[in-house]
């Protein structure tokens, strides 16, 4: 579907005269093709006319949206996935002898593939707020560590870098000194939001520089205050993983595997987020307890930080929510299967497996270099190694000395023990603060569900992330979950270090109050409990939504899965 609205009469004349100059590149195997977008392609489904199409795709080719294509019979079927959701999945036709070979474009031409055509393809280059830049030269000087930056490496870094930095202005104008890659494609590039545009998340951030940090953010102290926590946590996983080692058993696999978790909820999260210490070694250290419990801190930050973070329950490009389909329906526009029913039921039999999912995971993300939601162009090869080395070292810890020093039968339990007893907790933890029904859409549309149902082009990031997500418990639990119980203040401010997230809240609740906006938060983790089994069950018994209303097909699921989510739009 598309709307026509918005083009004015001289361009809509130009595409139904079949003049409109946009064309847009798809790629089929080794094959590369030029579709011309104007009012010859005829419609195949769902559409009004030829004409519209051409406006509708001229449109989406201004917003960088991608289209792809695959050969069906005597012509080529054009499968436009946009940045909005107006022209959200648009098919067309065009005849084959329209379909022209595309030859590599020259520098300074302003068109290409800036993925495959040099020089861009060997560059390491960023788009931040309609502008391209190379990074090289900045690599090794980031503040915060060339492992944060490869992140923005190879696409639109806006929603990243005006998130992570409380002071936007200053960092902009680091940015704004690096070379700027003229003629560069942008339009190839999917777009980013703009959290900069959002008028709540400005205020919010204004006044939380002001009255939590008194202005000393500019000399870290948003990336400090949660040490004495760090202590805390690392001697307790660290002593849990020595008790393991010399005892393994059931109960040291449980101690362990809470260790384990805890490491995972905390340290590592913030680690990750260049949120625990000003010192960039420090974060990096802290963020490889992830690779140390189970994980893998590098298939983690673009999984969590580039595909979730940015894009809270959109449900598109967010890799949490269609990533566990069809296991698990976490989203009513996903489609329906008859199990999905009973999902709130099995759903407990299956978390204690959860670790194992990420294991598989990471290893599948290594070796396809990308995660369900993006790819990890940015990747260094020392990070590619820290995947290997982490799980040798993890394997070792938890299964490898007990098999040495007890047998196999007692590394068996043991580790079962520790999969099982971390998998549970980050399960429950992770998942009830964004899948209640205040933070998805839903039959009657929910608050969150009409601001998820926005084109992405007029949808404020500040506002997506604060009724996406959903707090609970207070300063004890913020502690114990290293700032993931206030889910909504992470989201909003991820390179802040987490203990700060209580005073953080009181600013957040009231400016969203005085804006009319809901803010989800409940008192406990038992009370939100219940809240996110009823959303499992009813959105396991939600019928089908049409995809011209918003639904998804698994053929669409797929194609995200193979390509990584973000490619699309």
């Amino acid at each position: 579907e598309h709307d026509e609205g918005g083009v004015t009469e001289q361009e809509r004349r130009r595409m139904q005269g079949g003049g409109a100059s946009t064309t847009r590149t798809w790629t089929k195997g080794a094959m590369r093709a030029r579709v011309p977008c104007n009012g010859s392609l005829r419609a195949r489904a769902g559409t009004r006319s030829a004409a519209g199409i051409g406006v509708g795709l001229a449109r989406a080719a201004r917003r960088g949206d991608q289209h792809f294509a695959r050969r069906v019979g005597g012509h080529v079927v054009v499968v436009c996935r946009s940045q909005a959701k107006g022209v959200r999945v648009l098919s067309v036709e065009a005849p084959e002898a329209e379909v022209e070979e595309r030859e590599p474009s020259s520098v300074g031409s302003g068109a290409g593939d800036p993925y495959e055509d040099e020089p861009w393809s060997k560059m390491k280059w960023t788009v931040y707020r309609g502008k391209a830049y190379d990074l090289t030269a900045f690599m090794n000087r980031h503040p915060g560590g060339q492992w944060l930056l490869n992140l923005a490496v190879k696409r639109d870094c806006t929603a990243l870098f005006e998130s992570y930095h409380m002071r936007p202005e200053v960092a902009a104008k680091r940015l704004g000194m690096l070379p700027e890659i003229e003629d560069f494609p942008v339009s190839a590039v999917p777009t980013s939001p703009y959290p900069n545009d959002s008028d709540f998340y400005n205020a919010v951030r204004d006044r939380v520089r002001k009255e939590v940090f008194k202005g000393q953010e500019i000399k870290g102290a948003h990336r400090s205050g949660s040490e004495w926590a760090a202590m805390i946590i690392l001697g307790y996983a660290f002593s849990s993983f020595a008790l393991y080692v010399a005892a393994p058993g059931v109960l040291t696999g449980i101690l362990c595997g809470l260790g384990g978790a805890w490491l995972g909820l905390t340290v590592q999260h913030c680690g990750n987020h260049g949120a625990m210490s000003t010192k960039e070694w420090v974060n990096q250290f802290l963020g490889l307890m992830d690779d140390v419990s189970g994980g893998s801190s590098l298939m983690w930050r673009y999984h969590h930080q580039v595909s979730h973070h940015i894009h809270c329950n959109d449900e598109e490009v967010d890799e949490d929510v269609f990533s566990p389909y069809p296991l698990l329906r976490f989203d009513h526009r996903l489609p329906k299967k008859w199990f999905h029913r009973f999902q709130h039921i099995y759903m407990w039999a299956m978390y204690p497996f959860l670790q194992l999912v990420f294991q598989y995971g990471d290893i599948r993300g290594l070796i396809e270099g990308k995660t369900d939601g993006c790819h990890i162009y940015g990747a260094s090869t020392n990070e590619k190694i820290s995947v290997v080395v982490g799980k040798a070292v993890h394997y070792t810890l938890i299964y490898g000395l007990p098999l040495l020093f007890h047998g196999w039968k007692t590394a068996l339990i043991a580790g079962m023990s520790y999969v099982a007893a971390q998998s549970i907790v980050l399960a429950t933890t992770f998942a009830v603060s964004h899948n209640v029904p205040e933070t998805k859409g839903g039959t009657p549309e929910t608050f969150a569900g009409r601001k998820l149902r926005e084109t992405r082009d007029e949808r404020d990031w500040g506002v997506q992330q604060l009724v996406t997500s959903a707090n609970w418990g207070g300063v004890f639990g913020c502690f114990m979950t290293g700032g993931l119980n206030l889910q909504i203040e992470h989201h909003l401010f991820p390179a802040v270090s987490f203990m700060h997230y209580p005073a953080i809240s009181k600013i957040v609740r009231q400016e969203a109050e005085a804006r009319g906006l809901e803010y989800a938060s409940y008192p406990t983790l038992t009370e939100i409990l219940p809240r996110y089994l009823k959303f499992m069950r009813d959105v396991g018994r939600a019928e089908d939504v049409p995809v011209e209303e918003g639904g998804v097909t698994e053929e669409m699921i797929e194609r995200r899965r193979a390509e990584g989510a973000l490619g699309f739009f």
